[in-house]
């Protein structure tokens, strides 16, 4: 009687850790695809740059939204625009919204263009702070770069 006792109370510790290890893992997991997601969205700050660094000119700066005149492919002008709408960052080409630049689970926080203007070209400052939806401590992310025109020098 005292061998089973023993046997099932080393089960039951037994049992205790290995649920305890696989609660720990879950968490690291959530963790892990939480940040992902945070450093996946840096592809939005590389898209409105490489954006801005071949533009010819810029056509507007605001807080929250920047257009700039361009060429397409076949070298005929268009505008691009970033605009930040809600928690979304749009992308319109030629006033035509073409989509989003982040996902759904992706909430932008704060956007900001700022103009910086010299004798050699023109520069901007962009700001992007995102989250992610569903991150129980409400963590963001924040991205800078500065981006100087190539079409302005």
């Amino acid at each position: 009687m005292l061998e089973l006792l023993f046997y099932i109370s080393f089960f039951a510790i037994f049992c205790l850790v290995v649920i305890n290890a696989m609660l720990t893992m879950a968490a690291s997991f959530g963790e892990t695809a939480i940040y992902s997601k945070m450093h996946r969205a840096g592809t939005i700050m590389e898209r409105m740059s490489r954006e801005i660094r071949a533009a010819g000119g810029i056509a507007s700066v605001a807080s929250g939204s920047i257009e700039i005149n361009t060429t397409d492919d076949l070298g005929a002008d268009k505008t691009v625009k970033f605009l930040l709408s809600g928690s979304n960052i749009e992308l319109l080409e030629d006033g035509d919204v073409i989509g989003n630049l982040n996902t759904q689970n992706i909430t932008v926080t704060d956007l900001s263009f700022t103009q910086i203007d010299t004798a050699q070209g023109k520069a901007v400052r962009i700001i992007l702070t995102i989250g992610v939806t569903g991150d129980a401590l409400g963590r963001s992310v924040d991205f800078f770069d500065t981006v100087v025109l190539r079409g302005v020098y």
